[in-house]
């Protein structure tokens, strides 16, 4: 495992660094918060730019970097890019997407440059409501062909499946999908509503913590890791569970012994702008590809000092300044809430997630006029 897991300092590095390489991709997924397009932008980061870029994030010893768009198989100098992050040090993870460019070729050319884990999605237990989520007929079937050319390579394999009303009903049938494939992690993704994300598609307060249970069931016998992401509540889901466990007398099921790759595992507290950054197609440098506030741009200033310094990600890292029940959460060090989520509900990064049951201790709450739904904040061309 990756050394830097648990000393990271979210105020000086972030513990996961996504870089969107391009937002130019053939699928039309309908919760793209990129609202991706098929063509590249013109402004891309150059080359050249992309290498300086992957310089800082190896300088800045981020143990978890990501590349992502759109789809980066629609770059050219994709491969070139991955192999000069090797060079560097920089520990690779890829997203693309499940279309034609991703043939069996290309998964053994991206382990020949350097990739250290491929990461594709999963929205569905078939074929009829996977390829709806991505707007194209076959991307199901070419999703486990990918994994199963990863598998013949021995290239580490994690699957995201992003859950709203359109998939939850199959929840279940997809933990048995995965629990029958060959990954190293499940990365869990809860709706925020943004780009193509609709709020008719939002999942409740009590649905996210009827998946948080089932999470958490499934972790104890799982062979692969489990993490959600923009779902910092189920940190909290999951501490409660393990005091009532110990306070039972009763110790946690034995896991079984998991899929290793030397990609870390985010430690507590890790949220938008907190041991995460995100780089945009363009340079422009946000907490998270979710939360549509800019802090700079990577063409006038390091990814460093952006990082360290802008007002913006410095609030986002002080728990003193949440608000609502957030604020007064004896947890809010571990979860903080989905600041992305917060925002595109209320027009404040600092609001309380909507989408949390839980009621703090002593927690007496006030009201706050809000942002309507129909003033959601949208992420476009970020």
């Amino acid at each position: 495992m990756n050394p830097l897991i648990h000393t990271t300092d979210f105020n000086q590095t972030p513990f996961i660094a996504i870089w969107e390489v391009t937002q130019a991709c053939d699928l039309a997924c309908v919760h793209c918060r990129a609202s991706a397009q098929p063509d590249r932008h013109p402004l891309e980061l150059s080359t050249q730019e992309g290498k300086r870029l992957i310089d800082e994030i190896a300088a800045m010893k981020t143990p978890v970097f990501v590349l992502t768009g759109g789809d980066p198989l629609k770059r050219p100098d994709l491969f070139e890019l991955i192999q000069h992050a090797q060079t560097v040090g920089a520990r690779v993870s890829l997203t693309p997407s499940a279309t034609p460019l991703l043939t069996r070729e290309m998964v053994v050319r991206l382990q020949q440059a350097g990739l250290a884990r491929l990461a594709v999605s999963l929205d569905g237990a078939c074929a009829a409501t996977h390829d709806a989520f991505r707007g194209l007929s076959g991307s199901f079937a070419r999703t486990l062909d990918a994994i199963r050319w990863a598998n013949e390579i021995g290239l580490p394999v994690q699957i995201n499946t992003t859950f709203s009303r359109r998939n939850i009903a199959e929840i279940d049938a997809i933990v048995a999908l995965l629990e029958s494939l060959k990954i190293t992690l499940w990365s869990v993704f809860f709706l925020v509503p943004t780009g193509r994300g609709k709020l008719a598609d939002l999942l409740d307060a009590d649905e996210f913590e009827a998946i948080f249970a089932k999470l958490y069931q499934l972790s104890q016998t799982a062979s692969f890791d489990i993490k959600t992401t923009e779902a910092q509540h189920y940190r909290r889901y999951a501490l409660q569970q393990r005091t009532g466990e110990r306070k039972a007398g009763a110790g946690m099921n034995p896991a079984a012994e998991k899929i290793a790759d030397s990609i870390g595992r985010a430690p507590r507290g890790l949220n938008d702008g907190k041991g995460f950054v995100f780089i945009s197609h363009t340079g422009e440098v946000y907490p998270s590809g979710f939360l549509p506030l800019r802090a700079g741009n990577v063409r006038r200033q390091s990814l460093a000092s952006i990082y360290r310094d802008s007002p913006l990600f410095q609030s986002l890292r002080d728990t003193s300044r949440l608000e609502g029940k957030c604020g007064a959460c004896e947890f809010k060090e571990i979860c903080g809430g989905s600041r992305s989520r917060a925002f595109a509900l209320t027009g404040s990064p600092l609001a309380e997630e909507p989408c949390c049951s839980y009621i703090p201790r002593g927690y007496v709450p006030t009201k706050h006029i809000r942002a309507r739904p129909q003033e959601l904040h949208v992420l476009q061309g970020a």
